[in-house]
């Protein structure tokens, strides 16, 4: 299937007709039927390409949507909708589009960054729905259950976003989709997810080098988990599904077809593993990541996925990092690195003279000269005692400071963010200079076990709880826990999934993101943080869609 996946964006896409905002989201042409003959596999691919790739020709030239195609990603539309706005990160161009609004929960009606997360899901369902009804009968009971799985998962980023969908399940331009919210979605997704669970792959088939990228029972039952942990805040406390969760998260850990990444291989963790340029052929990788999204810096050339994620995070100079793409925009919030050290000035770092003092000099005399300070990245896990402190403020790339004080205008405002690299475990070479490797895992099983230990939690099983979170900090290195509470939870899955494009999520499932229980840096647009409305859980839908599709209402303060 790795073959197959990474020659999606070369099948042919023509002429489509959509319901709703179509006209609006100028959407690109994606009918197989265009072409003279198809391969059904290349088919299928495309239907899972759209998480991963923007257009039909590569980065940019043919794009599936209007106006900026590398913004316009799936990957990348949803994280920065759920990690831009949180303690988590700061994109340092705040003259970009809609950049401070997010950055500050002070988003209106008329979001751009909103609005293109919209656009790519609405128009990634309608490209599974024409698959669904046109080629269902020749794609067989499995394949058409995984473009359903596809669809799920939009469908399921549409309720954490906006909490309603333009729900249609049929491609038929003539009818307009319906709106769909809160607990009806959540029961609509509750159920597609049972019924298409037997006529999946069985749990674990696609863990290997042939398939690895479908979805198999085991995304199924992730993503189903996810959901259910979610229940109260999808459903407005209507619905209490935890036990669901757990089950799910059961039926994952105790297949036996996952494990988690714990060897250290050629001075790398196994945690640091799953997120480098070979985590498709790493075995141990692999083996942690239920279901990914494919990427390849020679065959899916994009700037919305995981080449988004490195190049965002890394200015020339900085070493470790394998590519020659450096954008200077995410570094992390000073609210991260107190996750690791709760004295942020503990964090090893180079002083502005040793970063004066490196200037111009090679990488391997950066990593020297680092090592001989104390301030790499290795000497960032071992003060702060877990394998997961992927940050650095080493002299390479120029002197950081820990904040940004009171305006946000340069990337070296915090420590950046290594978690996302293009460097392979095995030490061979990258595919490409500007593109990258590095697949995305979008469920992986660390955070099934983190799932269960809440799911656990909320029902009442502290030692459970407690027991679930010592497995992942174990492989972290980290001390062990004995006992637990909502804070500790919350800044557990800041440490283990951090800048993996869920953190608003968590914030908002624990009642942190809104209000003033937490702040941070710049939340309400003031550094050290302000109380925000409430209706922030949610983001508004796009006027574009309101005006073009009369079944779609507005959600409250918007």
């Amino acid at each position: 299937m790795k073959h197959i996946l990474l020659k999606a964006a070369a099948v042919a896409m023509l002429a489509l007709g959509v319901t709703s905002c179509s006209d609006e989201l100028d959407i690109s042409s994606i009918d197989p039927k265009s072409s003279p003959s198809y391969d059904m596999m290349q088919l299928l691919a495309k239907q899972y390409a759209t998480l991963g790739v923007t257009g039909q020709i590569g980065p940019s030239g043919d794009p599936d949507l209007s106006e900026d195609e590398g913004e316009k990603g799936f990957y990348r539309t949803v994280f920065n909708l759920e990690d831009m706005p949180s303690d988590e990160c700061l994109w340092a161009w705040q003259n970009d589009e809609d950049v401070p609004a997010i950055t500050n929960l002070a988003w209106t009606a008329n979001s751009t960054r909103a609005r293109w997360a919209y656009m790519r899901m609405a128009y990634d369902i309608t490209l599974y729905n024409q698959f669904l009804t046109e080629e269902s009968g020749n794609a067989g009971p499995q394949l058409s259950a995984e473009v359903r799985f596809l669809r799920a998962l939009h469908y399921y980023y549409f309720l954490d976003l906006f909490h309603k969908a333009p729900f249609k399940l049929r491609f038929d331009i003539s009818t307009k989709p319906t709106e769909k919210a809160n607990v009806d979605l959540y029961n609509w997704l509750d159920r597609e997810l049972t019924n298409i669970e037997d006529t999946l792959a069985t749990i674990g088939s696609f863990d290997n080098s042939e398939n690895f990228g479908r979805a198999d029972q085991g995304a199924a039952f992730a993503l189903h988990a996810q959901l259910a942990l979610n229940s109260e805040v999808y459903t407005d406390g209507k619905i209490n599904d935890y036990k669901k969760a757990k089950d799910y998260c059961d039926r994952i850990i105790n297949s036996g077809k996952y494990a988690l990444s714990t060897n250290t291989v050629n001075g790398f963790t196994g945690y640091e593993q799953l997120f480098m340029g070979d985590n498709d052929v790493n075995q141990q990788a692999m083996k942690e990541i239920i279901f990914p999204i494919r990427q390849d810096g020679d065959k899916t050339e994009e700037y919305a996925g995981s080449t988004f994620l490195i190049a965002s995070t890394c200015i020339s100079g900085m070493p470790y990092r394998n590519t020659n793409n450096y954008w200077s925009c995410y570094f992390a919030r000073e609210d991260l690195v107190k996750k690791f050290f709760a004295n942020s000035e503990e964090m090893p770092q180079a002083t502005e003279r040793q970063a004066d003092d490196y200037k111009g000099h090679t990488e391997a005399q950066c990593i020297a000269y680092d090592d001989s300070l104390g301030i790499s990245t290795k000497d960032v896990q071992k003060k702060a005692g877990d394998d997961r402190a992927l940050l650095y403020m080493g002299v390479g790339g120029g002197f950081r400071t820990i904040n940004p004080g009171q305006t946000i205008h340069n990337f070296n405002q915090g420590a950046s963010i290594v978690k996302w690299t293009n460097l392979r475990s095995d030490l061979s070479g990258r595919h490409s200079d500007t593109f990258d490797d590095t697949d995305i895992p979008l469920f992986r099983l660390g955070v099934i076990y983190l799932t269960r230990a809440e799911a656990e939690w909320r029902l009442g099983d502290n030692a459970a709880a407690i027991a679930d979170i010592n497995v992942l900090r174990d492989r972290a290195h980290a001390s062990r826990i004995t006992n637990i509470s909502a804070q500790l939870l919350i800044d557990e899955w800041c440490r283990e999934t951090f800048f993996e494009g869920r953190r608003r999520s968590d914030l908002v499932r624990f009642g942190l993101f809104t209000g003033s229980g937490y702040l941070w840096d710049f939340k309400g647009g003031k550094p050290g943080g302000t109380s925000v409305d409430s209706r922030y859980k949610v983001y508004p839908i796009p006027a574009i869609d309101l005006t073009s599709n009369p079944n779609m209402t507005q959600n409250p303060g918007y």
